[in-house]
């Protein structure tokens, strides 16, 4: 069993406590910190956010948010075990060979601790100002990450494909880690098919209420009907904030593994609280589940 902190660079975007609150969940028994992102924010859309019964984002349109990649970097140059996931990225928002050079390089310069976890994103007003088409994003993402591995893998490689297409490429250095985890967030049943073809990992949002079980048996179909075993895609998700323990065995027996605790109920005194929550839930949760 491995625990995170979730919505980390929105609950710390101060460099300094940043760090100092990476450094103390590193120390006490945490394993990965999740970070999010929006590039821009519109002070008034009529997306639905998925995540909220509001339909809205909670929060305040001007609060900082740090671009997850740059907060990631900053907080990794200063821990040393401690892996770090974008919990998501946005990827059809993004040129798909910048990004590949970003993460490899991060992944390069950490010593192998990061994770690319990514989505195809909801809000619409925020394409529009990037001049993004929102439409056709899933089949979008589906072609970048190919393109990325493509990139990762292997020197003079080309990829064609409706969105991407380029020959003999180089993108140095390579990740560190030989198949970097590309995690695929959501909980709609084109996410799950999308983990199960080509996700190293699965994560359901935190924020989401459902079902899980729906969705992680169309995680395992997905992947058997491409040839791979399911039991390499791992499962992130969050645990019930009134039933920490008892929902772990429960996740757990879905086939989680990784679980991400939001960064929020740790908020002031977090030294004193990352440790409580390390001696009163992580510690017996280990010891039941191993």
């Amino acid at each position: 069993m491995e625990f995170g902190v979730h919505f980390a660079n929105f609950i710390f975007p101060e460099p300094d406590r940043a760090v100092e609150f990476c450094q103390v969940a590193e120390r006490v028994g945490f394993s990965f910190a999740v970070t999010i992102e929006h590039v821009v924010l519109p002070t008034n859309y009529n997306s639905t956010y998925p995540y909220s019964p509001t339909g809205k984002l909670p929060g305040d349109h001007l609060t900082p948010l740090p671009d997850p990649l740059v907060w990631m970097t900053h907080v990794a140059a200063r821990t040393d075990r401690l892996r770090f996931m974008t919990g998501v990225l946005i990827l059809p928002q993004r040129n798909p060979l910048v990004l590949a050079k970003q993460i490899a390089t991060m992944d390069y310069m950490s010593g192998g601790r990061m994770e690319l976890g990514i989505g195809v994103g909801w809000l619409e007003e925020e394409f529009d100002a990037l001049g993004i088409p929102f439409a056709r994003r899933g089949k979008r993402t589906d072609e970048y990450i190919k393109a990325m591995r493509t990139l990762w893998a292997t020197d003079e490689v080309a990829y064609h494909g409706e969105f991407v297409n380029f020959d003999d490429m180089n993108c140095n250095p390579k990740p560190i880690q030989a198949d970097l985890p590309i995690i695929i967030g959501g909980h709609s049943e084109f996410a799950a098919r999308r983990a199960g073809r080509l996700g190293n990992g699965y994560f359901p949002a935190t924020g989401w209420a459902g079902d899980i079980k729906p969705l992680l048996a169309t995680v395992r179909q997905e992947a058997e009907k491409v040839g791979r075993d399911p039991n390499q895609v791992q499962i992130t998700t969050g645990l019930d904030p009134e039933d920490p323990v008892g929902s772990a065995q429960r996740m757990a027996e879905l086939g989680a593994s990784r679980f991400a605790i939001p960064s929020a109920i740790f908020e002031g005194d977090f030294g004193e609280k990352l440790e409580r929550y390390a001696a009163e839930v992580i510690a017996p949760i280990q010891e039941r589940l191993g």
